[in-house]
């Protein structure tokens, strides 16, 4: 692509959004170039970039390009296409959506859409509830508020997969985004009905299915626990309030400050659970009220955050796989206690996320599924179960990234959903006298203690990309055993996994996970939603102090790599 010439059509032609102009007048050359070098790209992720002017970047161009090609995927595989849309706070999310909803009306592609702000996995529950071909959550997740998304699903409620996303850019990559996009817009399409509200029918029936996500069997716990909540200025507030207090847990305070919906995110420039400072207002608040729990939500409420108050009244944020863990445990071990278990029991995880999920899964007779990472792995692995009839097999999944599922109503992490166990698995706990770092440590006094963790690099622009391609070529290359580097931290690399292969039956994936000596492991890949590098480590030690220290040796190893 000639960046200059496009940047040039651009200004002639991209009139019709008063920023996008604006911007386009304010450019300098490397600007220019950074916006245009590349078309924003599309992925089972769907799009992902900074909101701004381009062809690099979210505008309702990008967007009404990438719903075009949808809409003529979908005349391709269905009779009478519909869609169900959603969207989150995010800058232009509303205008994003909107702009998706009059392309694929006018393409004749029938259109629900939320009337509210909602979270993602109300998306994947209206298309799967409504018989929908498709489904459109405009978001960025966890994202800074300088992005936004768009993000797709199938008829199936699932991310779409490899094969779909391939399909659908190839039909977005027919199409000149100025001259073959048609739309109309979105008060006619309501006025000619080819654009509905989706009911609030829909909405009560998300809530009752999360509900019934509950492995209590009619057991008394204490609800009142004191909880504080926080939306993280996100999609949460309503469903997740409402869906606790209607299953008895009234003693809720929402962070003021994070309580409404605002892209900006003032109070957490990145507004995302996993993240020590997105979750520090909420541990004030927790504080003041001398609250049992503090929960967040990050901005789609996919994701979900929690800190416990430990025994000298301090706040202790758990990881994804320390919840995690006691999620599953508490699932099966309900399950087991109730004769609830199903036959063929199955537990879904990330190949990233802590091999102790295994393990408990093996001690009560549940097989474990290891996908790659994305939970639309695990969805797609939920309705594979589906066709085989075995839907309720599935008793629950997580990722290492703040993702929990633990019912088949949907097809992705569910924020609602997480929220509710969690507060549920507590005031089962707290009705004993045992807290959940209680009850992590005996965990680690039967499985062993383990150290994982999450390292992030970020390579913005052009210049970025290139780097990060070069740094993984680096990997393939020269780590691994009887190669330049067969260790890490002292510890040898007894196997090299390289996903790009198609390892087990996955999809190719450029992930490389090294299995060291002595159950532990890294794994090396580039983001699909993010201009970022990530590696995992898990380690395993007698004490955390081992453990941590080990940690940091590989890490130092590891930075090599990217300088």
């Amino acid at each position: 692509m000639d960046y200059k010439k496009e940047y040039e059509r651009w200004c002639t032609c991209a009139s019709a959004d008063a920023d996008v102009a604006a911007e386009l007048k304010t450019m300098d050359d490397a600007k220019v170039e950074d916006a245009f070098y590349r078309n924003l790209s599309f992925g089972t992720g769907g799009l992902r970039g900074v909101i701004g002017a381009g062809t690099n970047r979210m505008n309702i161009y990008t967007v009404a390009k990438a719903s075009q090609g949808l809409a003529d995927y979908l005349h391709k595989h269905f009779d009478q296409p519909s869609v169900s849309i959603g969207y989150d706070s995010r800058i232009k999310s509303d205008v994003f959506a909107k702009a998706a909803a009059g392309v694929l009306a006018a393409n004749g592609v029938q259109v629900h859409i939320w009337p509210v702000l909602m979270p993602v996995p109300t998306v994947s529950f209206a298309t799967r509830y409504l018989g929908n071909s498709a489904g459109v959550m405009v978001t960025a997740s966890h994202n800074p508020s300088k992005y936004n998304g768009y993000k797709v699903y199938g008829a199936d409620g699932c991310q779409i997969t490899t094969e779909a996303a391939a399909e659908i850019l190839a039909e977005i990559e027919k199409l000149d985004l100025f001259a073959d996009v048609k739309s109309i817009s979105f008060e006619d399409g309501l006025s000619a009905g080819k654009i509905q509200y989706i009911s609030d029918e829909v909405y009560t029936a998300f809530v009752e299915e999360v509900k019934k996500q509950s492995v209590l069997f009619g057991e008394t716990v204490n609800k009142d626990v004191a909880i504080v909540y926080s939306p993280l200025n996100g999609t949460g507030l309503q469903p997740v309030t409402r869906t606790l207090k209607e299953m008895g847990y009234a003693n809720i305070t929402v962070v003021k400050e994070q309580e409404q919906p605002d892209g900006n995110f003032p109070t957490c420039p990145y507004p995302n659970p996993e993240i020590k400072e997105a979750m520090t207002l909420g541990i004030e608040y927790a504080k003041q009220c001398h609250a049992d729990l503090l929960l967040a939500t990050d901005p789609d409420c996919d994701r979900v955050g929690i800190a416990v108050r430990n025994k000298d009244g301090e706040y202790v944020l758990l990881s994804a796989n320390e919840t995690g863990i006691l999620l599953l445990d508490y699932i099966c071990s309900q399950r087991v206690k109730h004769g609830k278990m199903p036959a063929d029991p199955v537990m879904m995880k990330t190949i990233v996320t802590t091999d102790m999920g295994e393990q408990i899964a093996d001690h009560y007779g549940v097989r474990t599924i290891n996908v790659l990472t994305g939970f639309k792995f695990i969805g797609e692995q939920i309705g594979l179960l589906e066709k085989q009839g075995k839907a309720d097999s599935y008793i629950f999944g997580f990722e290492e990234s703040y993702g929990y599922l633990s019912g088949s109503y949907v097809r992705d992490k569910d924020g609602v959903n997480s929220a509710c166990l969690i507060c549920e698995m507590f005031s089962y706990y707290a009705t004993q006298g045992i807290s959940l770092l209680d009850k992590l440590n005996e965990l680690y006094q039967v499985y062993g203690y383990r150290l994982n963790t999450l390292h992030s690099y970020e390579f913005d622009g052009s210049a970025g990309f290139a780097k990060m391609q070069s740094i993984m070529k680096t990997f393939h290359a020269d780590v691994g055993p009887g190669k330049k580097v067969d260790s890490f931290a002292g510890k040898k690399i007894e196997k090299a996994l390289d996903y790009s292969q198609g390892l087990n039956g996955l999809p190719k994936s450029d992930v490389l996970k090294y299995l060291l000596e002595g159950h532990c492991s890294v794994v090396v890949r580039p983001s699909g939603t993010e201009p970022k590098l990530k590696t995992y480590i898990s380690v395993s030690a007698e004490s955390r102090e081992k453990a941590e220290a080990m940690e940091k040796e590989v890490v130092k190893e590891l930075e090599k790599f990217l300088h």
